[in-house]
């Protein structure tokens, strides 16, 4: 009888263990929003700066390290790009060189154009920008920035092509 009692004790236990244990499943995988992401990977270099983009570990995430060379003077950045599925957007978060705190921007992408709007002032009226990127080619790109100043017609301020050099 002990015998018997100690068999079921230890099946009970057995039982309970197992149906206690985390199931594993596969990690998420990125879906093809997130992969959309992959052509910006690589080396770009423009007039006035040079970005090397990676997928940060999982894969959801890419990591820009930029180097810029413009009329200010040099300063670098990073950046974090990813896709927010709630929102159907993607999240840019960018810190630089030149001071404390950093910036987070939208862009959406339809066909080859990325875009990203924000709000701001110029000469202390205020202002509208607008930034896109045109994936001309696989390895090629134009972008440029618009402002609307106190409701006004919108300006071209830069415009610059990228190359992918890496």
């Amino acid at each position: 009888m002990n015998r018997l009692v100690v068999v079921v004790a230890l099946v009970l236990a057995t039982a309970c263990l197992v149906s206690g244990q985390a199931q594993t499943s596969a990690p998420p995988k990125p879906g093809p929003e997130v992969r959309r992401l992959g052509s910006w990977v690589g080396t770009w270099k423009t007039d006035t700066e040079t970005v090397t983009w990676e997928w940060f570990k999982g894969g959801f995430s890419l990591i820009g390290h930029v180097e810029n060379s413009g009329p200010e003077g040099k300063s670098s950045e990073l950046r974090i790009v990813t896709y927010d599925p709630d929102a159907k957007d993607y999240t840019q978060y960018r810190v630089t060189s030149t001071g404390p705190g950093g910036t987070l921007g939208h862009m959406t992408v339809s066909g080859n154009t990325w875009r990203t709007q924000w709000d701001g002032t110029e000469d202390g009226k205020p202002a509208k920008y607008r930034f896109s990127i045109v994936e001309v080619t696989p390895n090629a790109s134009t972008a440029k920035l618009e402002v609307s100043v106190a409701g006004g017609p919108w300006t071209i301020t830069f415009e610059t092509k990228a190359v992918k050099i890496k």
